[in-house]
């Protein structure tokens, strides 16, 4: 079940989106995100839907393996649907029951607020995530938020904190699925029961979990320390950090999409 979670995994690739400066791909992902957010007509759902389809097929990345992505999120997607749904009034009725009415354009609201989630978490972690690696994320934050370090700021120690983070979901997933098989073993219930029953019966996979975490975290410290690791100023890197004309090339067709959909938005009508 906690292994259909794919949150902070990394597939290693050769893809044109693995080549892409980690740089460009955290603002990809800021241009991305606005422009999806300013889709209000068909014409820019369907070019936004386009381009997450595109940026899978690029990547390389299963199918299969996005879809695992969007499983945790299915509650949410299920509830922004419904209260789209019975909470948009319009003026073409589908069902008139009593106090619960449905509209057409309620429905379609629905859809699109579902398809502009599904696109932003696509769009997140085939660039973020599943095409970065940990170390080159937090080389690309740090130098993005490194004129904030003349004001004083922890720059190096924030994007190591981001990208151990990352790294440390699907870790934690698996120690959990390990827990939870030890627990099944002996005899402990997770899917039936009350609400409450399930609530305690969680009680004993969450204290072995911190444990085990905060377990690991002293040892990557160890480690970390024994290394003699230190950040920020004067630290080398095996990679440096180029942009490639295939980076400039990608921005420009991040740019150029961000102006598409915005003249879509003059030209054909809007949805909402």
């Amino acid at each position: 079940m906690l292994s259909d979670i794919t949150l902070g995994q990394y597939f290693p690739g050769k893809s044109i989106v693995h080549k892409l400066d980690p740089r460009v791909k955290i603002i990809s992902i800021i241009l991305l995100v606005v422009t999806i957010f300013l889709s209000k007509t068909y014409a820019g759902f369907a070019l936004m839907f386009i381009t997450a389809l595109s940026l899978i097929a690029v990547s390389h990345i299963r199918f299969s393996t996005v879809l695992k992505s969007l499983k945790p999120v299915l509650f949410i997607l299920a509830f922004t649907m419904v209260a789209n749904i019975f909470w948009t009034s319009g003026e073409h009725p589908l069902l008139e029951f009593g106090f619960i009415h449905i509209y057409a354009e309620g429905v379609i609201y629905a859809v699109l607020m579902a398809l502009r989630i599904v696109c932003l978490i696509v769009v997140t972690f085939v660039l973020l995530t599943y095409t970065t690696s940990p170390v080159a994320l937090t080389d690309a934050l740090e130098r993005l938020l490194h004129p904030l370090a003349k004001l004083k700021l922890p720059v190096h120690e924030f994007s190591m904190m981001m990208s151990i983070a990352l790294r440390f979901i699907p870790t934690l997933l698996e120690e959990t699925d390990k827990i939870m098989a030890a627990q099944k073993a002996r005899g402990a219930n997770f899917e039936t029961g009350k609400l409450m029953q399930r609530i305690k019966a969680l009680v004993p996979i969450l204290v072995p979990l911190f444990v085990s975490a905060f377990r690991r975290a002293d040892e990557l410290a160890g480690a970390m320390e024994c290394r003699l690791y230190h950040g920020g100023e004067g630290r080398t890197r095996m990679k440096i950090l180029k942009i490639a004309p295939c980076d400039v090339a990608f921005m420009l067709l991040l740019i150029a999409l961000l102006a598409l959909n915005i003249a879509f938005n003059h030209v054909f009508p809007n949805v909402f």
